[in-house]
């Protein structure tokens, strides 16, 4: 069944001194979510926002808040971001070795909002196949955690595609699959394909001329592809 993508666009590349205006233009442009990049300078080499900030953004946002942390300790951290309002909630797989993982999926889900678990580019899809039907998203990162402005890494969409058939196999149809890192015109299409359905976008949307009509082009893009790729049988 077809099922439109939602672009998530990223605050990291918005202008923080005019943020609340750079949100409604998103939200006006049709973005699905925004997206909130956490690092805390220990997992990845960079240090952004934090818990009071995403109590800011909520009290804003009129669209819901996906929090993507890039933490090393999210099970002491993740209290702090569901009270502060997180309405989807990713942590790190590399960060959470067996049962652990399990604990922060269900922290998630007992706070009442949606779980994700995000891989970085050389972490295999498959160390999610234990957890994938409790799973509501999985985000693949076609870049290195921990800056904006990277280029794709090539070959990513095959990670998509690897755990679009693990959601298959696991009975788990309504699992969603968010791509975060150098998505744009002309990257897309290939991961969309693949079975992508939240995209995040980070200077595709903020550095255009005009971020509305960069949203509307890029879910155009995705959702043909998409399109293409059911009716052509790749996707179901």
């Amino acid at each position: 069944m077809f099922q439109e993508i939602s672009i998530a666009p990223s605050i990291l590349s918005a202008d923080f001194m005019n943020l609340e205006r750079d949100i409604r233009t998103i939200e006006e442009g049709g973005a699905g979510y925004v997206h909130v990049d956490v690092m805390d300078g220990h997992f990845v080499p960079n240090i952004t926002i934090g818990v009071p900030h995403v109590k800011q953004l909520k009290r804003i946002a009129g669209i819901p808040l996906d929090v993507h942390l890039m933490i090393s300790n999210p099970l002491e951290q993740l209290p702090w971001f569901l009270d502060a309002g997180a309405d989807m909630v990713t942590v790190h797989a590399e960060v959470l070795e067996g049962q652990w993982i399990n604990r922060a999926i269900d922290l998630i889900h007992d706070a009442g909002a949606k779980a994700c678990i995000a891989l970085k580019p050389n972490t295999p899809a498959d160390v999610l196949v234990s957890v994938i039907g409790e799973l509501d998203m999985v985000l693949v990162m076609s870049v290195e955690p921990g800056f904006s402005g990277q280029g794709y890494i090539e070959g990513s969409e095959d990670k998509v595609a690897a755990v679009a058939r693990m959601a298959r196999e696991a009975g788990n149809d309504a699992l969603l699959i968010e791509v975060d890192g150098g998505i744009g015109v002309k990257t897309v299409e290939r991961v969309c394909a693949a079975g992508a359905d939240v995209i995040v976008c980070g200077n595709a949307v903020y550095a255009a001329d005009d971020p509305k009509a960069a949203i509307a082009q890029i879910a155009q893009l995705g959702n043909a592809a998409r399109l293409a790729a059911i009716e052509g049988g790749a996707l179901r």
